[in-house]
């Protein structure tokens, strides 16, 4: 079930009025049933998978809490983090190795059989889920957090409907104790969440769907399209249309979530505005980042060892986190790249700040941050290709011709752009339209609270503002059920 789908629009409202309507010793009994008939309008199948997890990691939890030392729990961490990580590998990885194991054979000319392939389908949100849960087992086995006692609870724990299937991934400090307690009606915070959800479906149907017209046709047949302005037109389209895809399904969760009576971490923080790559992770997919900086790079040691290890932590974690994305080189290499970044960021820190006090820079800030913000721009940008390229040798075709046919003189570049559009015009005017609205309000959104302000309004300009964002969705969108770009992580 897609949030931007008539299923969902008939699904969501059914399920805040049985919410609010039952008894609170029922409320959440219901939002577990509702969440496995989400996950199960998917595959059904594959709902038996998301209980096995919950339960093992239930139990394994509950354990823990009653061995007073991490020696004695280190058996329980271990077998829930196999269970885990194994099915994450066999669901999503085994192929991928496997194919890399028999190239790596050929090459050395070893006489290696290929064996077979496993034909499973990729279970919806497993990588999410699992992170999700393994996450909680970690601070149980830290003492970080008290285990989970209440079976049903802990299952809407890892099972929430609004962020089970792309997040954002949670901590169970900060929602255990949201699900124990009663949430009564409340009707500014039901309006908050609406607005909320409007925005991410504004982001989605209109940013989102319309940039994919574009970028599809690109990433799809590199081959038919080698001139540099056109793909470099694809590649900005992609980098709006991932934030307008992912950020908007955050949204529409964060929203959701709030209506219910539940509060998520913000996941993404206007990541365009980032004046250097590590502020851009720390301000993209936060949840992920995060869950990445305190499950696996402290414990690797951070940056508190020795700069080359520190240096080898950073392209560990992101070569991981690019794996995480998906079973394919392309996004290893994303990964990889991003690694490199901030590893060259790190490092040449102290001859960027020497660079800003000979050119003067060091005395200007604003356009120090506006150089900074442009050259992080382009820096994501680029590694966007690795990420949306179905495979490596597209990514490098589409980079090797980045910088071809722009010799060419601006009509001809404009012809170009036009010839390749005549069947995308109207996209082209209406995604510049909807990026730009969308770049305006996160900009106006990072100096201000935007929905203390709508709050603030007269109701009569408030209602104009609602009625003129459902037109906007409605004459401008695109409603053919598109899937999210994260749900295939």
């Amino acid at each position: 079930m897609l949030f931007n789908s008539l299923h969902f629009l008939v699904f969501f409202p059914l399920v805040v009025g049985l919410y609010y309507g039952l008894p609170p010793r029922w409320r959440g009994a219901l939002l577990l049933l509702a969440s496995y008939y989400f996950y199960m309008s998917w595959r059904a199948e594959y709902a038996l998978l998301l209980l096995a997890t919950t339960a093992l990691d239930y139990y394994s939890g509950v354990r823990m809490s009653r061995l007073p030392d991490k020696r004695q729990r280190r058996p329980w961490l271990a077998l829930s983090l196999i269970s885990n990580l194994g099915t994450l590998f066999i669901f999503k990885y085994f192929n991928f190795f496997r194919d890399a194991a028999v190239a790596l054979a050929g090459t050395l000319h070893l006489p290696v059989g290929a064996g077979p392939a496993l034909g499973l389908l990729l279970p919806v949100g497993v990588s999410f889920y699992t992170f999700q849960s393994v996450g909680y087992i970690i601070d149980v086995y830290q003492g970080r957090l008290a285990a989970e006692q209440n079976f049903g609870r802990f299952a809407l724990f890892v099972a929430f409907f609004p962020q089970l299937v792309a997040g954002p991934i949670e901590r169970g400090g900060h929602m255990l104790p949201q699900f124990r307690r009663e949430h009564d009606f409340d009707y500014g915070r039901i309006v908050s969440g609406l607005r909320l959800m409007a925005w991410g479906l504004f982001k989605k149907v209109v940013v989102a769907d319309r940039l994919a017209l574009l970028v599809n046709p690109v990433f799809n047949s590199p081959r038919q399209h080698p001139e540099g302005p056109l793909l470099v037109l694809a590649t900005l389209a992609f980098t709006f249309q991932i934030y307008g895809d992912f950020s908007g399904y955050t949204d529409l969760a964060r929203g959701a979530a709030r209506v219910l009576g539940f509060d998520f971490n913000l996941n993404f923080r206007q990541p365009y505005q980032s004046a250097s790559v590590p502020e851009f992770w720390r301000r993209w997919h936060i949840s992920l980042s995060s869950w990445f900086r305190d499950y696996v790079y402290i414990p690797l040691g951070g940056s508190r060892v020795a700069p080359a290890r520190a240096y080898f932590n950073l392209l560990a974690v992101f070569l991981i986190s690019g794996l995480w994305h998906g079973a394919n080189f392309t996004f290893v290499v994303w990964g990889g790249l991003h690694g490199l970044y901030l590893v060259l960021s790190t490092w040449a820190r102290p001859a960027r700040e020497w660079l800003a006090q000979r050119t003067g820079l060091a005395a200007h800030p604003g356009l120090r941050r506006g150089l900074g913000v442009a050259i992080t721009f382009v820096l994501v940008a680029y590694a966007w290709i690795f990420f949306r390229a179905n495979t490596l040798d597209d990514a490098l075709f589409i980079s090797r011709h980045l910088l071809t046919g722009w010799q060419l003189n601006g009509h001809q570049v404009a012809t170009l752009l036009l010839d390749f559009s005549q069947h995308y015009r109207p996209e082209l005017a209406v995604a510049a339209f909807a990026v730009g609205l969308m770049l305006a309000v996160e900009y106006f959104g990072s100096r201000h609270s935007p929905q203390a302000w709508v709050a603030a309004q007269p109701w009569a300009t408030r209602w104009v503002g609602y009625v003129g964002l459902a037109l906007l969705i409605l004459y401008l969108g695109i409603f053919n059920s598109t899937s999210f770009i994260y749900f295939q992580f």
